[in-house]
């Protein structure tokens, strides 16, 4: 039996997760979560998911609320609404020690909730989203809320409260000088969804003794090919060497 069971958001939202045990005397847990359109069961999230429980800690993968096969409404799905869903996943997990590595746009989520939750005692962003406005004009602009769907998904609808939820927050970048733990970035210089540039962007005002950043050389967005054991490296080295 899992050791996490009916995980529910503050709207009473099941939210679908997959537990990786480790070593049953070792209370690390690493909790993985998803970019914008995607879920819990991307390929690279498993492995990385997979190398983690090898390492003896223990891993927990999860979708937001209204995406794979947790409940809730694609069309409610804003990065405010994930930052309190990964929220109740820390509720649930009050038990163990939580690195909190988040991709994409999963990334901007962890570090607003890093930035005030002293829950997450280490932070991992893959390819983390920092300029949300500017990701939402780049890559959604020229569509109509409403009428269309985000990179033709007919499943995930573009929805006006998405768009002003980006606008809102802007960008992540003064929260990530917030930051107060162990922090890990990774990101491929192959990157045409979010750039590296974000990365380094934020990395430049967090805080330098804590903070690490790692450049993937030919890594795309979702770490195809190599670069899923490349970044899964990064990431168990990283580990290794940033003891709670």
């Amino acid at each position: 039996m899992s050791a996490f069971e009916g995980i529910t958001n503050a709207a009473g939202e099941r939210l679908d997760h997959a537990f990786h045990p480790g070593d049953g005397a070792n209370r690390e847990l690493v909790v993985i979560g998803h970019g914008v359109t995607a879920n819990k069961d991307r390929a690279f999230l498993v492995a990385l998911a997979e190398m983690v429980a090898a390492s003896g800690r223990s891993a927990l993968r999860f979708s937001f609320s209204g995406n794979g096969d947790s409940q809730g409404r694609f069309e409610d799905s804003t990065i405010t609404k994930e930052v309190a869903d990964l929220g109740s996943v820390l509720d649930a997990a009050s038990d163990w020690r939580v690195t909190y590595a988040g991709h994409s746009m999963g990334g901007a989520v962890g570090v607003l909730r890093a930035s005030t939750d002293e829950r997450i005692e280490r932070l991992v962003s893959l390819a983390g989203m920092v300029h949300t406005a500017e990701f939402a004009r780049r890559k959604f602009g020229d569509q109509t809320p409403g009428d269309s769907f985000m990179w033709d998904k007919p499943e995930c609808p573009l929805t006006q409260d998405f768009m002003d939820d980006m606008h809102r927050i802007g960008s992540v970048l003064e929260k990530g000088r917030e930051v107060r733990v162990p922090w890990l970035l990774v990101h491929g210089d192959a990157d045409t969804v979010v750039p590296l540039t974000d990365t380094t962007e934020i990395a430049s005002v967090a805080d330098a003794a804590r903070t690490e950043v790692v450049e993937l050389p030919g890594a795309d967005h979702l770490f195809d090919g190599a670069a899923t054991e490349a970044m899964t490296r990064a990431v168990l080295d990283w580990l290794d060497r940033t003891p709670l």
